[in-house]
């Protein structure tokens, strides 16, 4: 497939579906294109389908209903925006007071591309986890690497580890150190898999843990069906998932409204 084919099935299969693979702690509102989550840490929005039927005054409109429900709601929110959205959606958002998190790209490719032996480095071992204790010590983890609480994480990845299409979680350890972890998150009605997490602490990085916990999960995402592999990819994996095989299709940017009581700006 190539880069326009790549696109057009993620919007089909993974944005157009978004709304029917949400936990069931989440709440679902529909707004014509859009979906509205609220979830148990925050609220949640994206178009999954195309905004261009609507007008200027529809759109301005849509975005002034969003904001509006979850302050209803009592919770900040993300909307989670793509470069092939409509152009005058960021600052709709921006003009709202909406706060522009850092740009991520948007990755795909073949499964078979990347589905090989992981190769870790030596001293360091990698295993599949579902117990609590584990994803607890997972969050810590996610804790140190980004220097705030991420103790929420441990619940969220339980809580994924249930229903038709449970995640895989795998973590790599120095002895009793977790020192990177990522899950395979199998998009249920798709072809899809998500590629997520990939965290790993500072000292440990540039020695190809990364690219291991990849091939170990193309591997499962193979056996399961799922033939594309679909990545939000900082600026630090893009590289390493291109020269894999995979490739930069579009972006993606997430604008961020804080909630009551909270001190970001």
């Amino acid at each position: 497939m190539d880069d326009a084919a790549l696109l057009a099935l993620y919007d089909e299969q993974v944005r157009g579906s978004m709304r029917y693979r949400v936990p069931s702690t989440w709440t679902v509102e529909l707004d014509g294109p859009l979906v509205r989550c609220v979830t148990p840490r925050e609220g949640f929005a994206m178009l999954t389908a195309g905004a261009d039927a609507l007008t200027d005054e529809e759109l301005v409109a849509l975005v002034d209903r969003t904001f509006e429900a979850f302050e209803r709601h009592g919770t900040g929110f993300e909307w989670k925006t793509f470069d092939h959205d409509r152009p005058d959606l960021p600052s709709l958002l921006t003009g709202r007071g909406a706060r522009p998190e850092p740009h991520e790209a948007l990755v795909l490719g073949e499964t078979r591309l990347l589905a090989a032996e992981p190769v870790l480095p030596e001293g360091l071992s990698m295993r599949q986890v579902t117990a609590r204790p584990d994803l607890e010590r997972i969050a810590a983890m996610e804790s140190t690497v980004w220097g705030e609480d991420w103790s929420w994480l441990a619940d969220d990845l339980e809580e994924r580890l249930v229903g038709d299409d449970p995640i895989e979680v795998l973590v790599v350890e120095d002895g009793d150190t977790v020192v990177s972890a990522a899950w395979l998150v199998p998009l249920g009605g798709t072809e899809v898999a998500g590629l997520w997490g990939g965290s790993t602490l500072a000292a440990y990085r540039g020695r190809g843990i990364y690219r291991a916990l990849v091939a170990a999960r193309a591997t499962s995402a193979l056996a399961r069906g799922c033939t594309v592999l679909q990545v939000d990819a900082s600026d630090d994996s893009r590289p390493i998932l291109e020269r894999l095989g995979l490739r930069t299709v579009g972006g993606t940017t997430p604008y961020v409204v804080a909630g009551p009581g909270s001190d970001a700006g």
